[in-house]
């Protein structure tokens, strides 16, 4: 392919990811936004395989066929509970591929560049190897925290910031050594005893090969120990942090392979996820600092029945009466909704609400599930209309004048301990008010509390009712009693 050719089919590629964006930003236009990415994705494989230097197809093109179909199995088979998961593992893997190609190419760097242009090259290698690190060992250990291998709770050790700090330094400095390595030639092993490595020192001696190496290991634990460090209701927010992390490595990348449609997409990303994490920091009432070095969490535990009150529990025709005599009804959905697969039946019960003339809304937390617009997803995929589902600041003040509210598997966005304990671990953190509503019923399979392991009052409230069990029988339930 000629360069002109393939210049204007990367401006082409850039524009479509740029208006997928723009789509993905509202419901009503995800779907095109999607196929933008898709159109744009495709244009930039093919344009990049059939650049005029490119050669090795008979490695290239299994790898593409590999990747393709490994891609397409495992968009068809995951379920919309495993989708935090499976976001967490795809950033790992841009973090790796970061940090793999950053190391070929200060293994093999191009010959043709002028001491300037060297010194930037490893620049650019040394922060792909941090930025890529960092992205691909925390995103594993989001992943693990999402599918329930590790806890939720934070790890929050004895010195922890000392040790983030002391961490940060050591990593300032192997890149001093390594940048002095690259332009002077003195190796890092020159600091050590000769006599105690010489076999390293005649394998690695002036490559800075070492110091990479070093980097890849302290930034490994930094980014094990800043995710294990941080709580379950902030997870949300870290899945977006990790998210931007693996556009910037990409980024990087494109700068160390010359790529500008590797520069343009990964700054896309990286800017859209750290703009998303700035705006659910601010929804939650924390700074983005709060998130990294504080962590929801961290006191709490099961919730003692009699603590608070009793709980009282209601049944399912119980629970249709009073949804059948409400004017007004507010749906609050949660990460339960998800893994009881209950999406379904509760578009059916809203379409069987309305249909007897009661108001239905859905209200929606900026953090509910364990992904940004989870809910918005399983609510369009259950096909329930855009325009009753409402964001936390536009439904929250409607709480007081309405007759009846169903809280489905959520429980931390939902807390009133939020607003009312100052010494809650989630104090501060601006919360769907429901208990303001004329009745509140909470589908739970038990009194356990949520992700982020924090006691919820709510449930003992004297205008809240809980209906155990799982979500997706319960609703069906109901439904089931109104069409009665």
């Amino acid at each position: 392919m000629p360069t002109g050719l393939l210049a204007v089919s990367y401006i082409g590629a850039s524009i479509l990811f740029i208006l997928s964006l723009g789509g993905l930003s509202h419901q009503k236009t995800a779907r095109r936004g999607n196929l933008y990415g898709i159109a744009g994705m495709v244009v930039a494989i093919a344009a990049t395989a059939l650049a005029k230097d490119v050669t090795g197809y008979e490695i290239l093109i299994p790898a593409i066929l590999v990747g393709g179909l490994i891609g397409a199995v495992v968009a068809l088979r995951v379920e919309m509970t495993g989708m935090p998961q499976l976001v967490g593992m795809l950033n790992s893997l841009v973090g790796l591929a970061a940090v793999l190609v950053a190391i070929a190419s200060h293994l093999s760097p191009p010959t043709d560049l002028n001491p300037a242009e060297f010194t930037i090259l490893a620049v650019e290698i040394y922060l792909s190897v941090l930025i890529g690190t960092v992205t691909f060992t925390g995103s594993l250990i989001a992943f693990a925290k999402l599918q329930g291998l590790l806890s939720g709770r934070p790890l929050l050790l004895p010195g922890r910031n000392v040790v983030n700090i002391t961490a940060l330094l050591v990593l300032l400095w192997l890149a001093y050594e390594y940048l002095a390595v690259q332009t002077s030639g003195v190796s890092l092993l020159n600091l050590l005893p000769v006599s105690n490595v010489a076999l390293i020192h005649k394998a690695l001696a002036d490559t800075g090969l070492l110091a990479l190496l070093l980097a890849v290991i302290v930034a490994s634990l930094i980014g094990v120990h800043f995710v294990l460090a941080i709580g379950g209701a902030d997870m949300p927010v870290v899945v977006s942090v990790l998210n931007s992390y693996s556009g910037w490595a990409a980024a990087a990348t494109g700068f160390m392979l010359g790529n500008d449609l590797l520069i343009v997409t990964g700054a896309l990303v990286g800017s859209s996820g750290a703009i998303l994490s700035y705006i659910m920091c601010r929804a939650m009432n924390r700074s983005f600092l709060n998130v990294i070095l504080g962590g929801f969490g961290t006191e709490g535990g099961a919730v003692v029945e009699g603590e608070h009150g009793d709980a009282v529990a209601t049944s399912t025709q119980d629970t249709a009466q009073l949804l059948a005599n409400a004017k007004s009804v507010i749906i609050v959905p949660g990460y339960g909704m998800a893994v009881a697969q209950a999406q379904g039946a509760v578009s059916d019960l809203t379409g069987r609400l309305r249909k007897q003339g009661v108001k239905v809304r859905f209200a929606i937390h900026p953090v509910a599930g364990r992904l940004p617009g989870h809910m918005n997803v399983l609510l369009a995929d259950a096909r329930v209309p855009y325009d009753i589902v409402l964001e936390m600041d536009d439904i929250n003040r409607d709480f007081p004048d309405t007759d009846a509210v169903l809280v489905i598997g959520a429980n931390d966005i939902v807390n009133p301990g939020a607003l009312e304990n100052p010494n809650s671990p989630i104090a501060g953190m601006p919360v769907l008010e429901v208990w303001h509503a004329g009745t509140v019923i909470v589908l739970k399979r038990s009194m356990a509390t949520g992700y982020a392991g924090v006691e919820n009052p709510l449930f003992f409230k004297d205008n809240t009712q809980m209906l155990f069990g799982d979500a997706k029988d319960s609703i069906q339930a109901v439904v089931g009693q109104l069409a009665g």
